[in-house]
């Protein structure tokens, strides 16, 4: 393998999954060079995701299924079926990982854990996903990213202190533990590769959720402090750091290091609040907020927000506030990179994010999201079926 080669060159994943969280995670390592073979049912549709809409690019490919797919194989398979489990038999035998993201009572009946799979491939890494976990009361369970962040207490922490409970605009739940279960079939496949033993190893929107709440949990758990709303989005101890308004909308600043105060005091041309024993620490500016804050607001109102933040850069951490087209639209975005184009045969060319993880030296691939059980024969010839046996498993809808 080259020296400039992708990281995952040469893993190949099977990926029993749908929707969003677990394709998000399969996506991380398929833009890294792993193999990901996306094992669909052939007599449902396949992946869920593929009809999702609004907005589609032709009628069989979803704007929403390409951003979570692209980069990956598709195969056909019934996993229901007898013939179907002597097909994924098959498989296990060339594959590292097996990756899903099922209801958590689901894997065992599907015969995906590694206890169903041992004898295959006994290195092979079986890694899940569920809403609830694979074990205890709730492992039947359908669940989905905003159940999760009401029951571990994003909407009590979201949004300003009168307004109604706010859940994060982002599927963030969902975005976050797809991005675990690629860490975590990782973590495992480095094991497997130094032991030759593989195993199963979970994740779980909730408990991912509930590990996301972080320092709050830690404060409750000792302290008994519950944390609640700020107004404009402050952070619960650090002063400053949320929205204020300047001339012409709003900026955020977080001066989360003490020398970013003076910063921002030289930057405002007001040297002497640095000095000022109001202000002089965190814990001062906390007991302080207020004055801090209505100062702040007095001084930028005085120029617009993209003033400031010429003014501040590299010195003062602060951002606009913008909506999803100026976020993209944005030149550090337009202008270095962070924008992929991909070309959809039949449709011709389409715009994506790049992969937020670089490899120096290498771009990233820049495949379509495969058309449902597109890879098919090509996988299973690689195993040595002829043509009767495709043309027999087809005939039986098990591919």
């Amino acid at each position: 393998m080259s020296a400039k080669s992708l990281p995952l060159e040469g893993v190949r994943v099977l990926a029993v999954e749908q929707y969003g969280a677990g394709p998000f995670g399969t996506l991380f390592l398929a833009d890294q060079g792993a193999e990901v073979i996306k094992i669909e049912n052939p007599n449902d549709g396949g992946d869920m995701s593929r009809a999702v809409g609004p907005y589609f690019f032709t009628p069989d490919d979803s704007e929403f299924f390409h951003s979570f797919n692209r980069n990956k194989r598709s195969l056909t398979l019934d996993l229901s079926r007898p013939e179907g489990q002597a097909v994924l038999h098959d498989l296990v035998g060339t594959a590292d990982a097996l990756t899903s993201n099922l209801r958590g009572d689901v894997p065992a009946k599907l015969g995906l854990t590694y206890a169903d799979l041992e004898a295959h491939n006994p290195k092979l890494v079986c890694a899940h996903l569920s809403a609830y976990g694979r074990t205890g009361p709730r492992a039947s369970w359908p669940g989905f990213d905003y159940l999760m962040q009401a029951e571990a207490g994003y909407l009590s922490l979201t949004g300003e202190p009168d307004g109604p409970p706010a859940r994060c605009g982002l599927s963030i739940v969902d975005l976050m533990t797809g991005l675990g279960l690629a860490y975590a079939m990782l973590a495992a496949l480095t094991a497997a590769r130094a032991t030759g033993v593989g195993r199963d190893i979970d994740i779980s929107l909730f408990d991912l959720a509930l590990f996301n709440v972080g320092y709050p949990a830690t404060w409750y758990l000792n302290e008994g402090v519950v944390q609640e709303r700020l107004p404009r989005s402050a952070h619960p101890s650090l002063t400053p750091c949320q929205l204020y308004t300047t001339a012409d909308g709003w900026i955020f600043l977080m001066c989360n290091k003490e020398k970013f105060w003076p910063n921002l005091c030289r930057a405002l041309d007001k040297s002497e609040w640095a000095d000022d024993p109001r202000f002089r620490r965190f814990k001062d500016r906390l007991d302080n907020r207020d004055t801090v804050n209505r100062l702040l607001d007095e001084e930028l109102a005085k120029r617009t927000t993209a003033e400031w933040l010429e003014i501040f850069a590299g010195t003062v951490p602060a951002a606009p506030i913008n909506d999803v087209a100026q976020a993209l639209e944005n030149p550090f975005v337009t202008e270095h990179g962070r924008i992929q184009t991909l070309t959809l045969p039949g449709y011709g060319d389409f715009r994506m994010l790049a992969p937020p993880v670089k490899t120096e030296g290498v771009e990233p691939p820049a495949n379509p999201a495969p058309a449902l059980g597109a890879d098919t024969d090509a996988i299973l010839r690689d195993l040595g079926y002829d043509d009767a046996r495709l043309d027999e498993l087809r005939k039986d809808e098990v591919i």
